[in-house]
């Protein structure tokens, strides 16, 4: 009897620290204090894109790895996705760090920027204020919140969708590019307060669809880095610039605004921290 209790207690223990240790394991997958909003648009009636669907969806795996609450829209119209940039909000105010990634085709009107929706006839400036996701208000409203990190990706600087355009690499390979409805490239952001805002290239300028990837060249370096221990979000964006100019022929060269004031990353070292910005560019891709 008593080697009976004995095995039952000592089953009993086991199958308690195997709970409690995939509980630890749980939490760490998912962090309460960073949240993310994804979305990526392809099917365009008047423009139609190849990768930004695949864009969305690696970015939104490669951030549950590490540890953010994903929402994730694809081909979303304009209800869409307001409703998601409404759910994103709430949660981010009680987040620590809050990142939005967008790929698609954006647009800038007298200064503002706006995410194109799908399932949207755009033929103007006044269809564009009215019938797309004010980019500008959403990063005004994440600067209101004075505590923390945020981080908006922009792979939507896309060249007019009515010309066809491409070029060749010195490999040979052809790279086609992606379209902004009707302007070309996006307009400058003051990135607010604990900000850091990533373009895919640089302001009023044109960015590259990948037509030879599953992803664009943008996010494609991004992925690439975005888990690398220790790598400061600010080497992040640099080391993804110099991977999109060489890949380019400098044609495309991604550009940020930060106003950070601390040190983040996305994937701590075996420490804990972040490395010094000393780490450079080693690992480059």
């Amino acid at each position: 009897m008593a080697t009976g209790w004995i095995r039952d207690g000592w089953r009993r223990w086991l199958v308690a620290a195997v709970l409690m240790s995939l509980a630890g394991v749980a939490a760490a997958v998912t962090d309460p204090g960073r949240v993310a909003l994804v979305i990526g648009n392809a099917e365009y009636r008047q423009a139609p894109l190849k990768n930004p669907v695949n864009d969305a969806r690696a970015v939104a795996a490669a951030l549950e790895q590490l540890g953010f609450q994903v929402i994730k829209r694809e081909n979303a119209d304009l209800g869409e996705m307001l409703e998601a940039i409404r759910q994103f909000s709430i949660v981010a105010r009680r987040s620590q760090v809050r990142l939005l990634y967008y790929a698609g085709h954006g647009a800038q009107v007298e200064g503002r920027n706006y995410l194109i929706p799908v399932n949207e006839d755009i033929s103007g400036d006044d269809d564009i204020a009215r019938k797309s996701a004010d980019m500008s208000e959403l990063v005004e409203q994440l600067g209101t919140m004075q505590e923390g990190t945020n981080i908006l990706i922009l792979d939507a600087c896309r060249n007019n969708p009515y010309k066809t355009a491409g070029f060749k690499t010195a490999d040979g390979r052809v790279i086609r590019l992606r379209g902004a409805v009707p302007n070309s490239g996006l307009a400058r952001v003051q990135a607010p307060n604990g900000t850091v805002v990533a373009f895919s290239t640089a302001p009023g300028s044109i960015a590259m669809d990948g037509q030879n990837y599953d992803n664009s060249l943008y996010t494609k370096h991004l992925l690439d880095h975005i888990g690398t221990p220790g790598l400061p979000v600010e080497q992040l964006f640099k080391r993804v610039r110099i991977a999109v100019a060489r890949d380019t022929n400098r044609l495309q060269i991604p550009w940020e605004s930060s106003s950070l004031m601390g040190e983040f990353c996305f994937q701590t070292d075996p420490g804990g921290h972040c490395a010094s910005l000393g780490l450079g560019l080693r690992g480059l891709r």
